[in-house]
């Protein structure tokens, strides 16, 4: 997005500044301003609980009750979907899918846009001070409705991003125009710290649940254990592993500094596609990864590419420099003999069950 007049001009809010300028006065631009501008109050108000941790009560506390897809609710993950969902009453928003919520609520008959978001990634870290986020996505609403607004490909999206409540607060924003972040001030203004972010190609960083290698089907084994072989393997060099249980994390730190993030599917019940959920995490997410350079795939398809079947419904993801998506996409493709298997993890390998 260009910035937005002479500096000393400037509103106080530089995302809003900014989201004013490149709207100008179109109405469809004028109105997705709009809608960022209330998401990016909600997360101020969900970085306001966040910055008390346990000054505010106990946040990680469990409410007793379940989201949409049977995982348990924290406190927090109520309160941020609360303040999603009231500040879009405020937007032009036809349609509001939340992971906390069973179905698709109607905000305004009228809205242009429908608005998926995951209020609260990351919820397990609550209580140990680790990242967690707000990830959201917009679409046009649908002459068709509801249903038809979300069950679409990731490549209709017309904006999407993601806030990080870490050391920092920092929200992230594409509206296909390349990827902006903004840090949250003192003042509690968004103020931007860097425009049109581009994933460094090459990093020697991957983040993988390890805990699950006997799970995981034969091209990810395969793929990782070409990475644990380090530089008496096939790659030359060594690796290092991070994994925060926290998409926004790990996505944040592969935008600073490159690498490859996998929550691939597994043996597992409940894994056999995945975990997690196509329209208000892996889509947003892919968007803005692409928007940065780099790539998404569920191993197979490139998650804009993918329609969901239910407003649940779940991905295997696979995102980072687009090198090394790719890299594992051809393990997912190309016949196993046309593969050299690293020997250190091969047939005796620690790890093979």
């Amino acid at each position: 997005m260009p910035d937005a007049k002479d500096p000393a001009d400037r509103l106080q809010d530089e995302l809003a500044d900014n989201l004013a300028a490149w709207s100008g006065q179109d109405i469809r631009r004028v109105a997705l301003a709009k809608t960022l501008t209330a998401l990016a109050a909600a997360t101020k108000e969900i970085a306001g609980r966040t910055f008390l941790g346990p000054l505010g009560g106990r946040l990680g506390a469990a409410t007793g009750d379940a989201n949409a897809d049977g995982d348990k609710q924290k406190r927090l993950d109520v309160l941020s979907n609360d303040a999603v969902l009231e500040a879009l009453k405020r937007a032009p928003v036809a349609y509001f899918a939340s992971e906390e919520e069973i179905e698709i609520l109607t905000l305004h008959g009228d809205g242009m846009f429908a608005v998926a978001v995951d209020p609260l990634d990351g919820s397990s870290n609550i209580d140990t001070n680790a990242p967690i986020g707000t990830i959201f996505s917009v679409y046009p609403a649908s002459p068709a409705g509801a249903t038809a607004s979300f069950f679409r490909p990731g490549r209709e999206q017309v904006a999407a991003g993601y806030a990080i409540y870490g050391q920092h607060t920092a929200l992230l924003l594409t509206v296909g125009e390349g990827v902006d972040m903004y840090v949250l001030d003192g003042q509690n203004n968004y103020r931007r710290v860097a425009a049109g972010l581009s994933i460094p190609p090459r990093a020697q960083e991957y983040a993988i649940n390890a805990s699950n290698y006997r799970f995981w089907r034969d091209p990810v084994r395969e793929f990782i254990d070409e990475l644990l072989a380090g530089v008496e393997g096939p790659r030359g060099r060594d690796f290092n592993m991070r994994w925060l249980a926290s998409l926004v994390g790990d996505a944040h730190r592969i935008l600073q500094r490159g690498g490859v993030y996998l929550y691939p599917a597994d043996r597992r019940s409940g894994y056999e596609q995945g975990r997690l959920r196509l329209v208000y995490e892996a889509a947003p997410m892919a968007f803005v990864i692409e928007q940065a350079g780099g790539a998404a795939s569920d191993g197979l398809t490139p998650i804009l590419d993918k329609i969901p079947e239910r407003l649940h419904a779940r991905t295997p993801l696979v995102f980072g420099a687009a090198v090394k998506v790719e890299r594992l996409v051809r393990y997912h493709t190309d016949p196993p003999h046309d593969r050299a298997r690293p020997p250190l993890f091969a047939a005796r390998g620690l790890f093979r069950a």
